[in-house]
């Protein structure tokens, strides 16, 4: 399923949702620029999580040890990866921002961010594949959006066999499907050995903090 638009409206300008799509924009853009060396970057800035541990190990500085968390979460694989990320960030960002305010809703996502980088972490910790991508944070996004508009209209396209259809279903159900794919996928990878893939875990992660957050957050009208 692809979603095509909501509509449930925004309130305000959602200025922060534009400045993440920009600043993971410019770092995909700054990627392309690297050539070879882009293996290295995804290493240094990407959240390796044996390499974490490794750090941990030998006490390296604790700015060091975490500076990944933040970093990965503005870098990504390839086009399709950054493009289906900032689709769904368009999409159900503006929403949120607009119900959460413009400072709360970029600490929400960052802290978000973080939660889901820590459980792919800690469910992955023998793996030294980087974990990118900003779909952590995202996911958060998702779970604020289903706690504050189950019952907003996703137009979504549907592929049914050989044939497309378009069709507005309920942001309660697109979203709870989208979880339960999330969730199955991520306990059929444990113990899976794989040199790469999805962060599964990091999906699970975002989405549950997003809505364990809400009510910490406020869910209050943004009207400015």
């Amino acid at each position: 399923m692809i979603p095509l638009k909501d509509k449930s409206p925004s309130y305000g300008i959602p200025f922060v949702n534009y400045l993440l799509i920009a600043a993971n924009a410019a770092v995909f853009f700054y990627e392309l620029s690297l050539g070879k060396g882009l293996d290295a970057f995804f290493v240094k800035y990407g959240l390796v999580p044996s390499r974490y541990f490794e750090m941990v190990a030998q006490h390296t500085h604790i700015i060091t040890r975490y500076v990944p968390f933040f970093t990965s979460m503005f870098i990504h694989g390839g086009w399709l990866h950054i493009i289906g990320n900032m689709w769904f960030l368009f999409i159900f960002g503006d929403n949120v921002e607009g119900r959460l305010g413009h400072r709360k809703y970029l600490l929400f996502y960052l802290v978000s961010g973080l939660a889901a980088a820590a459980l792919q972490v800690y469910l992955s910790a023998s793996s030294s594949i980087p974990t990118i991508g900003a779909s952590g944070a995202i996911s958060g996004v998702l779970g604020a959006y289903l706690v504050m508009f189950p019952r907003a209209k996703i137009v979504t396209l549907l592929p049914i066999f050989f044939f497309f259809d378009i069709i507005d279903i309920s942001a309660i159900l697109f979203i709870g499907f989208w979880f339960i794919m999330q969730f199955v996928s991520g306990i059929q990878s444990i113990d899976v050995d794989t040199s790469g893939g999805i962060a599964w875990w990091a999906h699970v992660g975002g989405f549950l903090a997003g809505i364990a957050m809400v009510p910490i957050f406020g869910r209050r009208r943004y009207t400015a």
